[in-house]
């Protein structure tokens, strides 16, 4: 009992600094921009030559381990990030409450259509339930692309995300690139044409 007492203070903590990012602005640096921050998800990562074999992406290529796991789409679909493996990859860290994630909305489905077939675009929803993020997706017309359901946040913590509205943007390789906030999703585009060519 007094263990969750003194956790409960904790956890309390970390949802309200969550809540409180939304719409600030933080993190909204490039990756040339001195203000970056370099993702921690990308420690992980081997590049394909070097690393574990995973399992075989859609094309065959060897799946980083960053790209190494499952979840469910926010339309109940099994999803396996494995398939994302060999072109860059954008996952969107989303809530369906936050007013800076449906300002990001329109640029980032505008983005996934430019590039589809060359490049991934993938929401992940959290913070919220399964039912408050298939309204999202409605609402904000992103139905185009998949949306991961992270009720559980466990694909929040894999990239160690602490705020909605963040982009972690991976090249072919599974390296992580840029993470961040995007406002409007400025500069998404500009990001995946370099590398996509």
């Amino acid at each position: 009992m007094r263990a969750r007492i003194l956790l409960l203070p904790a956890v309390l903590a970390a949802a309200l600094l969550t809540m409180t990012a939304c719409g600030s602005g933080d993190g909204s640096a490039s990756a040339d921009d001195a203000g970056a921050s370099p993702s921690k998800a990308s420690s992980p990562v081997q590049s394909p030559a070097d690393s574990h074999d995973s399992g075989s992406g859609s094309q065959g290529v060897k799946v980083p381990e960053t790209l190494n796991f499952s979840a469910t789409t926010v339309d109940d679909k099994p999803f396996d990030a494995k398939t994302l493996a060999g072109k860059p990859t954008v996952l969107w860290f989303w809530a369906p409450w936050c007013p800076t994630c449906k300002g990001q909305a329109a640029e980032t489905a505008k983005v996934a259509a430019a590039y589809e077939g060359r490049a991934n675009v993938v929401g992940v929803a959290g913070l919220d339930k399964n039912s408050a993020m298939r309204d999202f997706v409605s609402d904000t017309g992103t139905g185009s692309f998949a949306h991961l359901s992270d009720e559980n946040g466990e694909v929040w913590k894999r990239f160690e995300i602490t705020q909605q509205s963040s982009y972690v943007i991976l090249d072919q390789t599974g390296k992580t690139v840029y993470e961040g906030v995007l406002p409007g999703g400025k500069g998404l585009a500009d990001k995946v044409a370099a590398l996509t060519g």
